[in-house]
């Protein structure tokens, strides 16, 4: 007679139920790294570096430190993301990318392992962050992000299960990384920092929308309250929309005073199509691919915003 098997995919990976040929291949880590994600950690340090430039600051070190420590914790709290999930359940059915947990396809206790891991190493270049800063204060603003990077799926009450993973992202890729990075490098916030904030802090609010946007149906029959989940599908896709339509706003507030600052809004050639796609979509396949326009998007608008204020008033020409 055959063993009694979990109806949880993870469950099954614990106990040892996976095949051999279901094992995760190096392909499936890197995929569960969620690359398409990593933007929103690149994006918000090139912000920040680029205020402090503006107010005539700049450290190459501590902007590196910066960068190593948001694409870590991205990366830490993508695989924390796969573990806590994959326990859970939520993840045994899965429109989107599969995951490692949720599939069976990785021990669940190696997958918290290379989350640990990665945000480990995240602390590790916020302390030289301090340690070359001298900003040691910075040291509790370090612990808080890890801290939400692990409780955003993980522990006895979530905050991703409670409808505030949206806000939280906002806050944490946008005022959070580009603010800190500012002041990390100058030791001040400055005005052109905190409005850099809000444009990529949208973005990334939207980011984390279409995922929960996409995964509305299975998130309600695992019972994880995403903001979709109680405002519907029409009030996101508005909110989306909304979203993504915040950041060119500010950039035409910037244009006027930087050289290339109107190139960036060719990043509408991106952002509008995933707004139209996002409030046109009728199948969760939809937005797969409005989720990496809008990756994509952010880390164009990020990068590219930043060069344009590096460039200046008179551009690198000019210089």
């Amino acid at each position: 007679m055959a063993p009694n098997r979990s109806g949880n995919p993870a469950r099954r990976a614990q106990t040892g139920g996976s095949t051999p040929g279901s094992r995760a291949t190096w392909r499936d880590w890197v995929a569960a790294a969620r690359p398409r994600t990593l933007g929103m950690a690149i994006a918000p340090v090139a912000l920040g570096t680029a205020a402090a430039f503006n107010a005539e600051g700049y450290h190459l070190g501590i902007a590196l430190a910066c960068l190593v420590l948001a694409l870590c914790m991205q990366i830490g709290v993508n695989f924390a993301n796969d573990y806590s999930d994959g326990v859970k359940g939520t993840d045994a059915v899965r429109v989107g990318p599969g995951r490692l947990v949720g599939a069976g396809r990785a021990e669940p206790r190696t997958v918290r392992n290379v989350a640990i891991g990665f945000l480990a190493a995240g602390a590790l270049a916020g302390v030289a962050v301090v340690l070359v800063s001298g900003r040691w204060w910075l040291l509790l603003v370090g612990v808080v992000c890890i801290v939400a990077a692990w409780t955003y799926t993980g522990g006895k009450r979530p905050y991703g299960y409670f409808a505030l993973g949206e806000l939280m992202s906002f806050l944490f890729f946008g005022p959070v990384a580009v603010l800190g990075t500012t002041y990390a490098i100058i030791g001040r916030v400055t005005e052109d920092a905190i409005a850099l904030s809000i444009a990529i802090g949208c973005f990334s609010a939207a980011l984390m929308l279409t995922n929960n946007l996409r995964d509305i149906d299975t998130d309600r029959a695992a019972g994880k309250r995403s903001l979709p989940t109680l405002i519907g599908r029409r009030a996101s896709k508005a909110l989306y929309a909304l979203l993504m339509l915040v950041p060119f706003a500010i950039l035409w507030i910037f244009s006027y005073a930087l050289a290339y600052g109107f190139a960036v809004f060719a990043v509408l050639l991106l952002a509008g199509p995933a707004i139209v796609i996002v409030l046109l979509a009728r199948s969760s396949r939809d937005l797969i691919t409005a989720l990496g326009l809008t990756g994509l998007s952010a880390l164009l608008y990020g990068v590219g915003l930043a060069v344009a204020i590096w460039g200046g008033p008179a551009g690198f020409v000019g210089a």
